[in-house]
């Protein structure tokens, strides 16, 4: 086995990694998992169960993700690891100009202007045609059930709904938002833990859905639906943009971390910021965990990487510079460089030449899916389009309405994307799939997992469960409760603004499922911050 399997967790948690030789499922609610399992028990494949896993947590999980929100992949199937980008792009006929018109001068996170279109159901259906085996009306079957029937909310679950529901009932008192009230709060108020919750409207779009493998989402009667409510609302969002949705294959990017390489989706995604990051921090020797020098030395470099991705990513047809330039070791050396032993204000330098859902599947075949969707923000714009229970996403809230910037607003683009899939593997071999969900905490908890799995021998769980810190700004770090005092007084002493947060779930939320090379042998990791499961065969 892998030296880090076998570790037990030196930290509080309530289990330790969990083994499987069939088939394993890991995501942040244990209905999902289990809809994963029954799909991979019934002949699917980890792809299968990625997508089941997937629909269904749009309806267990809404304060989330939702079907109107994007997704990312990484799927490792045949030898060969695969990126999937099924985030949309911005209406064609919004800009900064008309922003400002709308009154605006900066985009706002509710409403119409920041919707782009919404790309999750575009990769349920692109999967299952490249690389599922059971058909899609199959797949959806156990979301739909959930939707139709019910379920019974969850703790964790409960507490954030309530935290959306009493949030949107302050600031969103507009008629256009009448639609999220009546599908999430029927009895004016969030569901309490161990209410049941339905969708009708939910469950009839995702049929839709199942039936016409994506189609009508696009093309068809939902996709008029989204486009009249739109309309009706003078929304910039139209049919053509809806009809002109393309999800994308793409090569995945790395860096090799001590032996290792660490694989992330290229931009739009934020995921080069834990890459860059890595690829500083591979020039450095970490023998302690819990020392002063190895979290300083974290902090400083997942900034240094920060600075770099909000200055020059966006979609790679518009950056400046390209993602190898980025990642290269002579740039990362000139970062290094720049770490002393006190707090650096980050900047920008010149390289040369977020409510999310994250999941992890594996099955007996080799087939390892990591996975990752969002509406943002929590339940997202706060906008649902009548008749289907299709909660809209707000991505374009992270556009910049600065036109000389690379991420600037523009009609037909693919926004600075927060959403980020991992993947690990050893020798051209898999070691499987990983993920921090929670916006710009994603880059800094795959830095922290990877580096806890790698350079501190964790197994899944123990790495998932270890004390998180989160850089916020300038020289800003949050701290879990438990973290460290004196570690927390020493990163004081160098500079830092450490400020300690009570509440765990904003430092991310993960799964991890590795394979061991020799035996098959599974292990897997869930969240010990929220209602996480990992769902064994």
């Amino acid at each position: 086995m892998m030296s880090f399997n076998n570790q037990s967790s030196p930290y509080p948690v309530t289990r330790n990694a969990t083994y499987a030789k069939k088939g394993m499922v890991a995501t942040s609610q244990p209905l999902a998992s289990q809809a994963g399992l029954d799909i991979l028990k019934k002949g699917g494949n980890a792809i299968d169960a990625a997508i089941a896993t997937a629909a269904c947590l749009t309806v267990v999980e809404p304060t989330s993700n939702g079907i109107g929100g994007d997704a990312f992949a990484l799927v490792w199937t045949k030898d060969k690891l695969h990126g999937l980008n099924a985030s949309g792009r911005s209406p064609k006929n919004i800009s900064i100009e008309a922003v400002k018109k709308a009154g605006y001068e900066e985009i706002p996170a509710h409403g119409w202007i920041p919707v782009t279109v919404p790309g999750a159901p575009g990769a349920w259906a692109e999967l299952s045609k490249k690389f599922g085996k059971l058909p899609l009306t199959e797949v959806l079957e156990p979301a739909i059930t959930y939707a139709s029937e019910g379920f019974p909310v969850s703790p964790t679950l409960s507490k954030y709904w309530k935290k959306g529901y009493n949030s949107f009932k302050k600031h969103l008192t507009d008629d256009v938002y009448e639609n999220w009230f009546k599908t999430f709060a029927p009895n004016d108020r969030a569901p309490k833990a161990g209410e049941i919750w339905s969708s009708p409207d939910h469950a009839k779009t995702l049929q839709s859905i199942a039936e016409t493998n994506g189609e009508s989402f696009y093309r068809g009667e939902l996709a008029e639906k989204i486009a009249a409510f739109s309309k009706e609302n003078g929304g910039f969002l139209t049919a053509e943009d809806l009809a002109e949705h393309k999800t994308d294959w793409v090569d995945p990017i790395s860096v090799n971390y001590r032996g290792y390489d660490v694989w992330e989706i290229p931009p739009n995604g934020q995921g080069i910021v834990a890459l860059q990051a890595l690829n500083i921090l591979k020039g450095f020797e970490f023998t302690e965990k819990e020392s002063v020098e190895t979290y300083h030395k974290q902090i400083e470099a997942i900034k240094l990487a920060f600075a770099d991705g909000q200055a020059h990513v966006t979609e790679e047809g518009n950056m400046k510079y390209r993602s190898d330039d980025i990642l290269s070791d002579v740039y990362a050396e000139t970062r290094r460089k720049l770490i002393s032993e006190e707090a650096l204000q980050p900047e920008a330098g010149e390289p040369t030449g977020s409510g999310t859902v994250y999941l992890a599947t594996a099955d007996s075949e080799g087939n390892m899916v990591s996975f990752i969707q969002s509406n943002y923000m929590g339940f997202g714009s706060g906008l649902v389009v009548p008749g289907t229970g299709i909660a809209l996403q707000n991505r374009g809230h992270n556009f910049s309405m600065d036109s000389g910037h690379v991420n600037a607003l523009a009609g037909g683009k693919r926004t600075y994307h927060t959403i980020i899939p991992g993947f690990l593997t050893k020798d051209n071999q898999p070691v499987g799939p990983f993920g921090v969900m929670g916006g710009f905490m994603q880059p800094q908890g795959h830095l922290q997992v990877v580096m806890n799995t790698i350079d501190f021998g964790l197994n899944p769980q123990a790495a998932l469960d270890a004390p998180r810190w989160q850089w916020m700004k300038e020289k800003t770090v949050e701290v879990e409760n438990r973290f460290g005092h004196h570690l927390a007084q020493g990163l004081a002493d160098r500079g830092h603004d450490i400020q300690i947060q009570l509440e765990p779930n904003s430092f991310g939320r993960g799964q991890i499922i590795w394979r061991d090379p020799e035996t098959g042998v599974l292990a897997g990791g869930t969240e010990s911050r929220t209602d996480g499961t990992v769902a064994p065969w």
